[in-house]
């Protein structure tokens, strides 16, 4: 996920500054659909939204201290740092400011109940995920204002994602009893080959700011389910529902110190320490591909477990038989998902010459119409981004191209007003090699090129480092199963604009990461194998040549060639 270094100025104000305007109490128009087939959690309510106005306070509830060994303490030194609002940029609240004194803490509490906890039976721990799953489902409204307060999106938006991250605790609750080994007899018969799976031990899991409650779910439930203890490191953009996610599942019936948290603004300094301690066993990052690169070096000097989720540039390719009104709708939700603030959102759309200009106009129609407004205004259909820094990267990307030839057919300015707002905008006759094309934008921009067949729509989708995720939209049903296995992505979305599922395997190739998370394969990255070997010969009174063989084969070296070991 793209996080840029220094701060842009403002776009100046676009000639069309009616186009993504922001709401004024009128219904907006165009509204951003959800994904197709989005996963419910169970026992989420399907009726009348509750009004923001009947909410409690949640931003004052939660918790704003760091969590260790089970107790809510201030930081070393009584540290704080401000968490804004993106819709106004005022701020919400202060956090504690975590110190590399206190991830040590956190490590020591982390090391403490590994033996305990990865003693507790299975069984215990999928009833305190299903616990956890049922009370996030009870509170679904206070978690979804509180991501909208900090992060941007919708309520609708952060609504789906309580559901979401929902999922992973009930997914990997059930996946906790079913953590299986093996037995077989060994080749020349004289043993059992017994496997095991064990915990990997401490985990420090770091996650990013745009979706605040789903990815601490997707690595804290495999951890839980697989008994291992950890340190999460939020993002300080979005600290608040990490912490209201640990409430819940301390209140479910996590023991102390299994879970620990550490917001802080010094990443660096809290993470090294940690990094360079040999108790530490696993590293699970979500974030940027350089920072990635760094994290991965660290991680190389303890020889550390790692899973990396890193930046996307995803492709979205649409095929001259493509079904176009299908296609748009996948794009609106390929690209205006999260505010566009996704790894795995559409960033470079290959559309084939003949229908390009077809699909342009009608993604723009629609684009247009979506008005801007804060998360928690109905009448709005796309939030802020989150802050100054990130909405200056996409203008200065926007900029970029324009300068460089493409066309301006929606959007493409920076609104005047508070918050971070910018609108969803559509770019054609984007030049090959723009900044645009090969760097991940997070942000409600469509960059729209053309390729005339297969073989360049191919040689364009695979022209990036990243590897995550790519969209098809074809009728071929040939075609479609061709291209797909030849897109050098991780996770491909065939007709659909939408791949996040608890049930599958997350992940990328090439610079997009390693590892798994999700699907049956998540809890994986969380456990080590065993493998015991059981001395087993054969009876020795045995009749016949192959007793007698089995006879003279008992001793220290049985089995193995002479000078191995």
């Amino acid at each position: 996920m793209a996080t840029s270094t220094s701060e842009a100025p403002d776009a100046p104000q676009g000639p069309d500054a009616s186009q993504g305007h922001v709401a004024q109490g009128h219904v907006a128009q165009g509204h951003v659909p959800q994904a197709p087939g989005a996963p419910q959690a169970s026992g989420a309510p399907q009726g009348p939204a509750v009004a923001v106005s009947d909410l409690p306070d949640v931003v004052g509830r939660v918790e704003k201290r760091l969590l260790i060994a089970g107790q809510w303490r201030p930081a070393t030194g009584g540290g704080t740092f401000a968490v804004e609002d993106p819709a106004t940029g005022r701020t919400l609240c202060e956090v504690a400011d975590g110190t590399p004194a206190d991830a040590m803490a956190a490590l020591d509490a982390a090391d403490g109940a590994r033996a305990a906890w990865s003693a507790v039976p299975p069984r215990r721990r999928a009833a305190i995920l299903r616990r956890a799953h049922d009370l996030l489902i009870e509170r679904r409204e206070e978690f979804a204002l509180l991501i909208t307060l900090e992060m941007g999106k919708s309520l609708a938006e952060s609504r789906a994602e309580v559901d979401y991250g929902a999922q992973y605790l009930r997914w990997f609750g059930e996946e906790a009893v079913r953590i299986d080994g093996g037995w077989k007899v060994s080749e020349d018969g004289s043993a059992r080959v017994l496997v095991m799976r064990q915990p990997v031990g401490p985990c420090l899991l770091i996650t990013p700011w745009n979706a605040p409650l789903a990815m601490p779910a997707r690595k804290i439930a495999p951890a839980v389910a697989a008994g291992c203890t950890m340190i999460v490191k939020p993002a300080p953009q979005a600290p608040l529902t990490t912490a209201a996610l640990a409430e819940v599942l301390i209140e479910a019936g996590l023991p102390a110190g299994v879970l620990n948290i550490i917001p802080t603004l010094d990443a660096a300094g809290v993470t090294e320490p940690l990094l360079r301690d040999g108790r530490l066993r696993k590293l699970s990052f979500t974030g940027s591909t350089p920072v990635g690169r760094l994290l991965l070096a660290q991680a190389a000097d303890t020889v550390l477990r790692t899973s990396m989720e890193l930046g996307g540039n995803a492709p979205f390719v649409v095929f001259p038989d493509a079904d176009l009104d299908a296609a748009v709708d996948g794009a609106m939700t390929a690209k205006l998902r999260n505010i566009g603030e996704a790894c795995i959102a559409a960033n470079r759309f290959h559309v084939h010459a003949d229908v390009a200009e077809e699909f342009a106009a009608k993604l723009a129609a629609r684009m247009g119409a979506v008005t801007l407004g804060p998360g928690t205004d109905p009448a709005a259909g796309l939030g802020p981004l989150i802050d100054g820094r990130g909405r200056g990267k996409v203008a200065e990307l926007v900029d970029d191209a324009v300068a460089a030839g493409a066309r301006v057919r929606t959007g493409g300015h920076v609104p005047a007003g508070p918050g971070y707002f910018y609108p969803p905008t559509v770019l054609t006759d984007v030049p090959a090699g723009a900044r645009i094309t090969r760097e991940e934008i997070f942000g409600p921009v469509a960059a729209i090129q053309t390729f005339t067949t297969e073989a360049e729509a191919l040689r364009a989708a695979n022209d990036t480092e990243f590897g995550l995720v790519s969209y098809v939209y074809t009728r071929d049903l040939g075609r479609a199963l061709r291209v797909s296995e030849r897109l050098e992505t991780g996770m491909v979305g065939l007709n659909r604009g939408y791949v996040s599922d608890a049930g599958a395997p997350f992940g990328g190739m090439k610079q997009s990461g390693t590892g798994r998370e999700g699907g049956r394969t998540g809890i994986d990255e969380y456990l080590e194998q065993k493998y015991i070997a059981v001395d087993a010969p054969p009876e020795p009174d045995m009749d016949g040549p192959e007793g007698a063989a089995a006879d003279g084969a008992r001793g220290p070296a049985a089995g193995r060639p002479e000078g191995t070991r």
